[in-house]
């Protein structure tokens, strides 16, 4: 075990025997979370290649992939995804570019409530904006659609949410927060000077821009486009929500039909081939991401002490910036969650009326099915707490190997980190539930239990939190745990005694933010999910599929309400680490 010493440390590791409890833990842990992450892609590849039902014998055959490829319906659904992924990557990077330079950029005065409303955008669930969307734009009821049709006497309703193209448009309004982290970070490290040289050669500012700001940014953001698309590739509330009623099909949600047919057996053959296929391509688009990334560093433009970061002058314009800010807020959170709110009231969804305000109770919130209510927020609560635990603990053991230890293939296990993030979320599922019913039944019956939701809200989770736990452990010099081993500190003793309280701002951090993004999650647990370990989401949505319009607002709305002091203080909580940043 000689390649697990510390890099650093490595004469320090020898002065005491017993020092390598923790390497070899570690090496273990690594190993341990690799194997997961590994198997459960790679049952996705082995079923797609097998004949028959999964669980009987057959032998191995292309027919899976031949039958899915030649059915007009897969062509439909891929056109359909890319054409939803196209849209709202445009529709996110149209209002979260502009944002991010308005609020790095200029002299603008409302960073930090724009910074802060961006973070609480991350968090909010798809689903519950789309269901306010459908009612603003649902050709029959909605309610901007009527006011439409009165205002100039339209006899057919002028916009239509239940397309691809609307779909779009919700689903880039949900990802405009990612575009806005995403390319901040680019304009923040801008070097000001490009700018004033081509003002004072005479330039406008919105020359200025075409030729010198978004050139020079234009690697930051395109890596950030193929992260987005990514994205939408794999997303499945708002297509769930807004699509599945009219029959219009992305990726997420046709694997779904696929593994939960209504009428005839699970195609899980096809299910798995058209899930090995998007995993080809989200490794494609993972290698362009990684060159952009790598060629992003040839756009560096901060030189050192000549940097000086200063704000462009608005002027005028001020007001405009405000309102575009405004008008995307109201457009992607406030509008919907008004209109979820009005629905959540009424018996059934109208516009609004004196009559309907007569009929307007808090019925929907009274009648809910409680038990089941009550089954999803335990599991939830569960999971929230035990999902970044354990995603952490691995994260930290992985960092530790990768970063600390001289282990020659140690780059495997960044990669295999790195893979959660690559593959669409949806496909973690897939393949667990597949080795779940097939191969481990018999062995260990996770199938339909918490647990089986805990180990894959783990291993999707591993990627941003080794992000998380590397950026921290870089940060901390080798030579503060070498001097603890020469103090005579054993590895453990100097973990627990020096990394685990300098990372401990870093673990709490990505902890809340684990926990928010867990609290929102459907894609993985509708895929998994039964009547035992239902999660909170997932009743919202069989809710809504049963036709529970306004039960699933008001439930919608419960569990917003359930999240907004976590978002209070994972923002308080950010602040102080930012505070604390060198």
């Amino acid at each position: 075990m000689k390649n697990l010493k510390p890099v650093a440390g490595g004469r320090a590791s020898r002065l005491r025997r017993g020092t390598d409890i923790l390497p070899r833990l570690f090496l273990a842990m690594a190993l341990m979370i690799s194997l997961v992450v590994l198997v459960q892609l790679a049952v996705i590849i082995w079923l797609s290649v097998r004949t028959g039902s999964p669980g009987a014998s057959g032998h191995y055959s292309w027919i899976n992939y031949v039958s899915v490829f030649t059915d007009p319906t897969t062509l439909t659904v891929l056109v359909n995804t890319f054409e939803f992924s196209s849209i709202s990557l445009i529709v996110a990077l149209a209002f979260g570019v502009p944002i991010s330079w308005i609020v790095e950029r200029t002299d603008f005065g409302g960073k930090t409530l724009v910074f802060t409303m961006m973070t609480a955008g991350l968090v909010i669930p798809g689903f519950a904006t789309a269901i306010g969307w459908l009612f603003m734009l649902h050709p029959r009821i909605g309610l901007l659609n009527n006011w439409l049709m009165r205002l100039f006497d339209l006899r057919s309703a002028p916009l239509n949410i239940a397309t691809v193209p609307g779909m779009g448009w919700v689903q880039g309004l949900s990802l405009a927060p990612v575009a806005f982290i995403m390319t901040s970070a680019v304009f923040r490290a801008m070097d000001p000077g490009l700018e004033e040289a081509a003002q004072v050669s005479g330039a406008g500012l919105l020359t200025t821009l075409r030729r010198v700001t978004l050139p020079v940014a234009s690697p930051g953001i395109f890596a950030a486009s193929i992260y987005i698309f990514t994205i939408g590739f794999a997303a499945f509330d708002v297509p769930a929500i807004i699509g599945w009623s009219n029959r219009i099909f992305t990726f997420s949600t046709y694997i779904y039909l696929l593994t939960n047919p209504q009428d005839p057996l699970p195609r899980y053959g096809s299910a798995a081939a058209l899930s090995a296929f998007m995993m080809a391509l989200a490794g494609l688009l993972t290698w362009g991401y990684s060159r952009m990334y790598r060629r992003s560093r040839r756009y560096a433009v901060i030189t050192g002490k000549a940097y000086r970061p200063r704000a462009i002058a608005l002027g005028g314009a001020k007001a405009g910036a405000w309102l575009f800010v405004g008008a995307y807020f109201a457009l992607s959170d406030i509008l919907p969650i008004i209109v979820l709110a009005w629905s959540s009231l009424l018996p059934f969804f109208q516009p609004p009326s004196s009559a309907a305000f007569a009929m307007a109770s808090l019925a929907h919130f009274r009648d809910q099915p409680w038990e089941l209510v009550a089954t999803g927020a335990r599991n939830t609560a569960i999971l929230m707490l035990l999902t970044p635990t354990v995603s952490l603990c691995f994260a930290v053991a992985l960092s530790w190997i990768i970063l600390r230890s001289s282990i020659r293939w140690r780059g495997l296990f960044d990669f295999i980190a790195f893979l959660p993030h690559a593959v669409p979320s949806i496909i973690f599922g897939v393949g667990a539930m597949l080795l779940a019913l097939f191969v481990l039944q018999r062995i260990a019956p996770l199938y339909g239990t918490i647990w089986l939701l805990l180990i894959v809200y783990s291993v999707v989770q591993i990627s941003y939190a080794t992000r998380m736990t590397n950026s921290g452990l870089i940060q901390i010099h080798p030579e503060l745990e070498e001097s603890a081993l020469i103090s005579g500190s054993s590895l453990f003793q100097m973990f627990r005694r020096i990394l685990a309280p300098l990372l401990s701002p870093t673990l709490l951090y990505a902890w809340l933010w684990i926990a928010l993004l867990i609290f929102r999650e459907l894609t993985i647990a509708v895929i998994l999910s039964t009547g035992q370990n239902m999660t909170l989401p997932v009743v919202i949505w069989s809710l809504w599929l049963s036709g529970g319009f306004g039960q699933a607002s008001a439930l919608a709305l419960i569990e917003l309400a359930f999240m907004l002091p976590l978002i209070a203080l994972y923002w308080t909580i950010s602040r102080r680490r930012s505070s604390l940043s060198p």
